[in-house]
């Protein structure tokens, strides 16, 4: 069976609810008009109750009551709804306007309900002269015939109501529905035209109820996400066509020249040598791009062993002296701290931003590896003099192929643009974060990391 929809449920649910309250209200109404008949009944007889007492006064006995027989006969023409019953007070029955009636109400002075085959009354029991103990007894019996038919017919009112009600709530009830989720039909639409060549679609959040503007706006923001996500991916897969294009093209054109006519052995040695620098280039590049497909599965676990960060920078600080004599940059460190981390995948991580650094430092310039604990962990800092990196570049930097050199070249055996891209994913699996900040003589690479994962 297929589930009801949204749109069904609630308006069954108004249904229900409106039937509910119809019949409640109805239930009430129909118990406090009754009440009220009952209130004007008492009070009724009561009044007719005084107009008997006075025609029947001083009848204590049955000859006394034969002589005022004819005033009561008269008082009870004038009121064809009303009966009356008069018992000695020996229960020998004086006068019986009733005697259809055979059920005796009793002298308690309430007000009793007796039903025959066709008619309903209201009984009213009392004694004649209420200081005397051996009085006799009146019965007087209403006849609230027609307030049991009104109440029958607003019953049946009642229930016509509460099934009208109910039934044209569940129609307005439905429309409603179907117009209040108007927007969820609007996202699922949305959602249902979203492929790789429209995901530019958005929600108007401004329309949308209180309710469904959070969902639009997570909507949207999610749509955002995937579009930006394509985009890159998009970039991803022309960049790696790029940087593979110019070795290719490289290869292809070097052994085609080289097998144009015959050469002697050295310079076949030297193509296959040229050869293989580009080979070795091209297989860097795929075992990079592998490293970072890991770590977006999440398949990049750090293995945890404690490190002394200051000597793991010593360390690779003095790899790169000679290389900064050459260029004449100098390398300093700063403070230490304890971490507990992967030894390989951190040294790669500061390996390539020591790299960058002394790339991008003028002669003359320094580069400076700062350590410091902080409440949280610890905190490493990779900076370097030279020209600042413009603001607008810097969400960038770790971007996979993205090189903020506008001079770089296509193709570049020793700078793909990944780097940056992969000393991110190493922070991000230990745990910690890395930002870039710039000014115009400086640019500074933070890492914050964790000291216990």
């Amino acid at each position: 069976m297929r589930r009801l929809s949204l749109s069904g449920r609630l308006a069954l649910l108004f249904a229900a609810c409106t039937a509910v309250v119809s019949l409640l209200a109805g239930v009430l109404f129909s118990r406090a008009s009754e009440a009220h008949f009952i209130e004007l009944d008492q009070q009724l007889l009561d009044s007719k109750l005084m107009t008997l007492r006075s025609a029947l006064q001083g009848a204590s006995d049955i000859q006394r009551f034969a002589e005022r027989k004819h005033q009561l006969q008269a008082e009870l023409n004038h009121q064809p709804d009303l009966a009356l019953r008069v018992q000695g007070p020996d229960g020998q029955t004086w006068f019986d306007s009733a005697a259809n009636l055979s059920m005796p109400a009793p002298m308690d002075g309430n007000l009793h309900s007796l039903h025959d085959a066709d008619n309903a009354y209201r009984v009213y029991s009392v004694a004649l002269e209420p200081d005397n103990p051996h009085s006799a007894t009146l019965t007087l019996m209403l006849d609230i015939t027609h307030h049991q038919h009104f109440l029958q017919r607003m019953q049946h009112l009642i229930w016509l109501t509460v099934g009208l009600s109910a039934l044209a709530t569940a129609v307005l009830g439905a429309w409603a529905a179907r117009s209040g989720l108007r927007p969820l039909r609007r996202m699922s639409e949305v959602a249902a035209g979203v492929s790789a060549s429209s995901l530019t679609q958005r929600l108007p959040q401004d329309q949308m109820p209180a309710e469904l503007a959070n969902l639009a706006r997570t909507f949207n923001d999610m749509l955002g996400r995937l579009d930006d996500s394509f985009q890159r991916l998009s970039a991803f897969s022309a960049d790696i066509a790029h940087e593979l294009r110019t070795p290719l093209s490289n290869l292809l054109t070097h052994t085609q020249v080289t097998l144009t006519r015959p050469r002697a052995l050295e310079d076949y040695r030297e193509a296959l040598h040229s050869n293989l620098e580009e080979l070795q280039w091209m297989a860097q590049l795929v075992n990079d791009m592998l490293y970072l497909a890991k770590a977006d599965h999440g398949l990049l676990t750090p293995r945890r062993e404690a490190l002394e960060l200051a000597d793991e920078a010593d360390m690779l600080l003095e790899f790169y002296a000679p290389l900064a004599e050459d260029v004449q940059v100098s390398l300093t460190r700063e403070g230490t701290a304890r971490l507990n981390g992967d030894r390989s995948m951190l040294r790669r991580a500061l390996s390539n931003l020591l790299d960058n650094a002394l790339r991008f430092t003028p002669a003359g310039g320094r580069v400076r590896v700062s350590i410091e604990e902080t409440p949280g962990g610890l905190r490493l800092s990779i900076e370097n003099s030279g020209t600042g990196i413009a603001p607008e570049l810097l969400p960038r930097l770790f971007d996979r192929f993205y090189r903020a050199d506008p001079a770089r070249r296509e193709g570049s055996s020793e700078h793909a643009g990944l780097g940056l891209a992969i000393t991110q994913s190493i922070i991000r699996a230990h745990g910690g974060q890395i930002h870039c900040e710039s000014g115009s003589t400086w640019t500074r690479f933070v890492i914050e990391l964790p000291t216990r994962g």
